[in-house]
């Protein structure tokens, strides 16, 4: 057995915390994995894991050359990567994650499309509404619905987000409309429990942009863009919600938009993938894919590239 395959197994074991999970993240049993390690000890002439039954611990030396078999593998994985795309076909598994609303909507169709163009890169998508950890959870890219704030990610920014206070016709002419975003402090309202703002709604003043803060309440709070729309229909309170769930039902006169001049617009859809020496091709083919899908249909991104940026204040947690 090679020193590569004994490699890759000690890097699984330790990134995945044990030999069992390790077992159930690669395919291969339990017994084998402890045996390419130890296969590398012997190799090494030294112990790199510490065993108990319940857990493992890296030894000093096992920490060192965890960080340096990681190293070298991901380099000769693009290298080989590199290798493979030179015949003019990007290939590979590509890690995706977006909002479970998201991806059940307008972008669900644009990752389709994108398989069946690229037959030869395989597509493992993850929607939930949970901030993940793109690094420390092996994704390769996350579509986002966020204000951006520094950190050591890169975004590309594929469209505008834009939110909108919505409120259906018979509560609105039971409380009358809000002049102002203050007004809601004592009017009902329904709380998306993804968004960082959570009860506390942010807003700006129309002619100088100050921050405008309200703390609000109601009888129903939903982790879900969508049940918040039917809450709101339902006449249970106004909500603040993504102008792609609730486009239809403003056109159909079914909710009502209110309070426009204070709702910020510095938010957008962005992709986010990590900051990498050598950004896989196939990352890069899809991203421009994204760009591409959101300007033919009419959105407003720029596409502009940005680097050390990542979600801060999340309309849906991502």
């Amino acid at each position: 057995m090679d020193t590569l395959t004994r490699m890759r197994a000690f890097i699984a074991v330790v990134e995945n915390e044990g030999f069992s999970a390790a077992a159930r993240k690669t395919g291969r049993s339990k017994a084998l994995l402890s045996k390419y390690v130890r296969e590398l000890e012997d190799e090494l002439g030294v112990l790199l894991i510490n065993r108990t039954t319940r857990q493992i611990a890296l030894t000093a030396a096992g920490e060192v050359y965890f960080a340096r078999a990681s190293a070298v593998l991901a380099e000769l994985d693009h290298l080989n990567e590199e290798a493979r795309e030179a015949t003019g076909e990007a290939r590979g598994l590509l890690r995706i994650s977006a909002a479970r609303t998201f991806g059940d909507s307008l972008l669900g169709r644009c990752l389709v499309d994108f398989a069946v163009d690229h037959p030869n890169i395989s597509l493992d998508i993850h929607l939930d509404d949970n901030f993940v950890d793109l690094l420390n959870e092996g994704f390769d890219v996350a579509i986002r619905m966020t204000r951006l704030a520094d950190s050591a990610m890169i975004a590309r920014k594929l469209a505008e987000l834009r939110l909108k206070m919505c409120v259906s016709p018979t509560l609105l002419a039971r409380v009358g409309t809000p002049a102002h975003p203050s007004d809601l402090a004592g009017l009902p309202t329904v709380i998306d429990s993804n968004s960082r703002m959570f009860s506390n709604w942010s807003f700006r003043e129309p002619a100088t942009g100050a921050p405008i803060a309200v703390a609000v309440s109601g009888q129903f709070t939903a982790n879900s863009p969508v049940t918040v729309r039917a809450a709101v229909r339902a006449g249970l309170g106004f909500g603040l919600i993504p102008e792609f769930v609730v486009r239809e039902d403003l056109r159909s006169g079914r909710l009502v938009s209110v309070l426009e001049p204070f709702l910020p617009q510095d938010a957008g859809i962005y992709a986010v993938f990590p900051h990498r020496r050598h950004l896989p091709t196939r990352v890069r083919l899809f991203v421009d894919y994204l760009a591409q899908f959101f300007r033919k249909n009419h959105c407003d991104g720029e596409g502009d590239c940005v680097e050390g940026v990542e979600g801060d204040e999340a309309v849906t947690k991502r």
